[in-house]
């Protein structure tokens, strides 16, 4: 099988975003642990096999070749210019956001009052930005890669911090599907830093998460967003009674 290799690197990385282990796998495959650690070692997963590992996460096999073929993807971020482009755009910045979750030409046209004609127009924008790959019958294949990022103070950026961000906090938290939680650190510039470093696992493995739901139909998922950040900062509220 062609690209083997990167087919169980990319299942693997879906295993363990699931939080599934060697030995689940087992149970499910009726084989020991010792035996599942060397189909992987030796890359001796038969096309069964895959798609009875694949079925643990409700996926297709299809499901795992795209995720494969994004995680091979080499588009990492964009130019400034083709953000601003986006931002300056209503409706080329809301096909943006649904192809990068992943949204199939009929389920934008189906939630958003979009003609046809348009949303062809703006694929086609993206396609030439190589976000996408706008295929025949108007399929789009998403072509950036799995550590995709807006550029840091971009316009994309700075347009959430003004625009996203506070709609995002008008709320209580209270609901069971949303989280609010912070923690004050006096922590060293190096502890700093493997905090950041462990934050930016965090966000690969929710990343992973939402390449697994891919091929869900839209109607059992719900628009979810994450915030992370870390910065020095103290309560501005204080620096008036701060020592100099």
């Amino acid at each position: 099988m062609p690209q083997t290799s990167q087919l169980i690197d990319t299942l693997k990385q879906t295993l363990k975003a699931h939080k599934l282990t060697y030995a689940d796998v087992a149970r499910q495959l009726d084989l020991s642990e010792g035996s599942v650690k060397r189909l992987f070692s030796d890359q001796t997963f038969s096309m069964a096999r895959f798609e009875e590992v694949c079925q643990m996460m409700n996926l297709e096999f299809s499901d795992l070749v795209q995720l494969m073929q994004e995680k091979t993807s080499n588009l990492s971020r964009l130019t400034i210019e083709q953000e601003k482009q986006i931002v300056s755009d209503h409706i080329l910045l809301l096909v943006t956001v649904c192809v990068l979750n992943r949204w199939d030409t009929d389920d934008i046209l189906r939630h958003y009052k979009i003609e046809r004609t348009e949303l062809i127009h703006q694929l086609a924008t993206l396609d030439k930005m190589k976000v996408i790959e706008l295929l025949p019958g108007d399929k789009i294949k998403l072509l950036t890669s799995s550590n995709f990022q807006w550029i840091a103070n971009g316009p994309i950026q700075q347009f959430f911090q003004h625009k996203v961000v506070p709609d995002i906090f008008n709320s209580r938290f209270d609901r069971q599907t949303e989280t609010l939680l912070v923690n004050n650190l006096m922590i060293t510039r190096k502890t700093n830093a493997v905090l950041q470093q462990k934050l930016d696992r965090v966000f690969m493995e929710v990343e992973q998460l939402n390449k697994a739901d891919a091929g869900l139909p839209i109607s059992e998922k719900q628009g979810t967003t994450l915030v992370m950040a870390v910065r020095e900062w103290n309560y501005g509220m204080f620096a008036d009674l701060r020592r100099k």
